[in-house]
């Protein structure tokens, strides 16, 4: 069940446009960056399902905020971080498949031009 949980999972993966994808283990911690917000992640086995925590910040001062989610065998959980206007967002998901745990990174931000930046920022002014 492991083995197809797993095969499944990277089959998945790979049919999608993914940055990075990591498997992780119980008690085992992941850093998370998105952007300028910094942080880790990790979960726990618990009788109810997967206990993932997740706990960013936007500096070594700033309040950290936690988002703390109890997955089961197929269930996702989504941390987003809007970006400027126009720009995609920056998503980071962690997935359980099984008994299998994903993370997957931002894909890399595609970069603007700032004078098509204006113009957008322009347009919506109007």
């Amino acid at each position: 069940m492991i083995r197809y949980s797993t095969a499944f999972a990277t089959v998945l993966l790979a049919s999608t446009s993914v940055a990075a994808a990591l498997e992780l283990a119980p008690g085992n911690g992941h850093s998370i960056r998105l952007g300028q917000v910094t942080g880790a992640v990790y979960y726990t086995v618990e009788p109810d399902g997967y206990r993932v925590v997740a706990t960013l910040a936007s500096g070594a001062d700033a309040q950290p905020v936690r988002f703390v989610s109890t997955l089961g065998p197929g269930q996702h959980m989504m941390i987003s971080l809007p970006q400027a206007v126009g720009q995609p967002s920056l998503d980071f998901k962690i997935m359980r498949y099984g008994t299998t745990v994903l993370v997957r990174e931002p894909a890399a931000i595609p970069m603007v031009d700032p004078m098509e930046q204006a113009s957008i920022q322009d347009a919506l002014d109007r």
